[in-house]
């Protein structure tokens, strides 16, 4: 870290921040969608259970919500101390869009957050149904405008440079740039498979434990189903979403594969494993499968894409780490096309609970969608290097002008406080997840009388958790 100059200390701080800030919307955006549909069918089938798994799951929402936004506000004021020149340069694109999502699903979020988490006693089941789902469709919509900010900077249109500055020309073009809808779908189905995943592993620890609770069963075998269909369409997402980058970001794609030059007339090899050489521009010790990387990527047996070789040196990503982050993602994700195959058979066997190996493979498996979503961002944002908008302006352009040791002894204050206070919020949500769906009581979240300030998310979870959830 001593050794790091100030541009690679800026990215290592926005990166870690980021790390952090990304894994709690991505919970959010799908317990949101779980809520309205386990608060649907209560209100459908007047089932208990569902009502009681609503409310054992807003208790964790609440903590993971909370600590998102704290997170976001970090990540946010960046842009202004550690990247202004970006800002200066870019800030009448991302800035509108930044404030569109404020404008729009923050303050939706916010505004029925309060009537979804403390309104059960207090507003009508059809009103109250309407806030869940309103707060669902909230993050979604945030989800929307992050996304098209950040695929305005990989894929950017719609704008002009006027006296050194952008300066938007077509806002329509400027959202719904060429990589904005595979990303969207992309990030939003990533965030559906890693509640899924979150969820059936709490479904499979508490049945480890003996708890056959019909509720624990309920909640694991939609887990599963979940996991059925969106494991796949993630793949075809996936697929749709590399010829896009093929198409806009060549360079990224040959690092992705480790793939350094052409052979005329030979279509490329997939490389399973190895270890590309920036230096040598060659990938070592690979193990590969002829023609298949021409298969995967150009739907043909002999079709050609660029090697990094045929790229200038000076606009070439880090290929060792987005070679292996990418396959870190794909790797997770064949494993969650695994689990979600071998649940459909023990399913049609009618033994989904009761396989010990199973079980702890559904738990090991539960913060696997959150590593999946990080590899894919490093994988995305470190292939774009060394651009900050792809094509328009390198980062090291985009950097503040700070000394190496202020970055330094910032990052190492943000890695100490960021361990404590998320380290602490994450380390409660567990212990909420091992207490367990409980029965509803008489008055649910009611902040009670004993004070007259309005109550914070927080306020939804519980002050504190018994032996049972230690």
């Amino acid at each position: 870290m001593f050794t790091l100059s100030a541009l690679e200390l800026a990215r290592v701080q926005f990166g870690f921040t980021v790390s952090f800030h990304i894994v709690f919307p991505a919970i959010t955006i799908g317990l949101a969608s779980y809520l309205a549909v386990l608060e649907g069918l209560w209100l459908w089938t007047r089932d208990r259970a569902y009502l009681d798994l609503c409310h054992f799951w807003s208790h964790v929402f609440a903590v993971n919500f909370a600590m998102g936004v704290v997170s976001g506000l970090v990540m946010a004021y960046q842009f202004g101390t550690n990247w202004s020149y970006f800002s200066a340069f870019a800030g009448s694109v991302t800035g509108p869009l930044l404030a569109y999502e404020v404008l729009t699903a923050f303050f939706l979020e916010a505004g029925f957050l309060g009537v979804m988490l403390f309104g059960w006693n207090k507003v009508g089941p059809g009103l109250h149904f309407f806030a869940t789902v309103m707060v669902a469709i909230g993050t979604l919509i945030s989800a929307t405008w992050i996304l098209a900010s950040n695929s305005w900077m990989q894929t950017p249109q719609g704008f002009e440079i006027v006296n050194g500055v952008v300066v938007p020309t077509d806002w329509l073009k400027v959202i719904f740039n060429p990589s904005f809808p595979y990303r969207l779908a992309h990030m939003t189905v990533a965030a559906f498979l890693s509640t899924a995943l979150f969820v059936g592993a709490a479904g499979a620890w508490h049945l480890l434990r003996g708890n056959q609770d019909r509720r624990i069963r309920k909640m694991f075998s939609m887990a599963m189903w979940m996991l059925v269909v969106v494991a796949p369409l993630q793949v075809v997402i996936g697929d749709q979403h590399g010829l896009n980058t093929l198409q806009h970001q060549p360079a990224k794609v040959a690092a992705m594969e480790g793939h350094w030059r052409n052979e005329p007339g030979a279509g490329v090899p997939l490389i399973l494993f190895g270890w590309p050489d920036m230096a040598a521009e060659e990938t070592r010790y690979k193990l590969e499968i002829p023609r298949l990387g021409s298969l995967i990527l150009t739907h043909s047996l002999d079709g050609q894409f660029k090697g990094l070789s045929e790229f200038p040196p000076e606009d070439r990503p880090n290929a060792t780490v987005v070679f292996w982050s990418f396959r870190l993602m794909v790797g997770l994700g064949f494993l969650m096309l695994a689990l979600g195959g071998w649940s459909l058979w023990r399913r049609w066997r009618g033994r989904l609970y009761d396989c010990g190996l199973f079980l702890r493979l559904a738990l090991w498996m539960g913060p696997s969608g959150l590593i999946a979503i990080l590899a894919g961002w490093f994988t995305t944002e470190i292939g774009r290097q060394p651009w900050v908008v792809y094509g328009v302006m390198r980062t090291k352009d985009a950097v503040s002008n700070h000394s190496a040791p202020v970055l330094t002894a910032v990052l190492l204050v943000f890695i100490v406080m960021y361990f404590a206070v998320f380290g602490t919020g994450i380390r409660y949500m567990l212990k909420l997840v091992a207490k367990g769906p409980q029965t509803i009581p008489d008055h649910p979240h009611d902040p009670g009388p004993q004070s007259q300030r309005p109550a914070r998310p927080l306020s939804a979870a519980p002050d504190s958790i018994d032996r049972q959830g230690r």
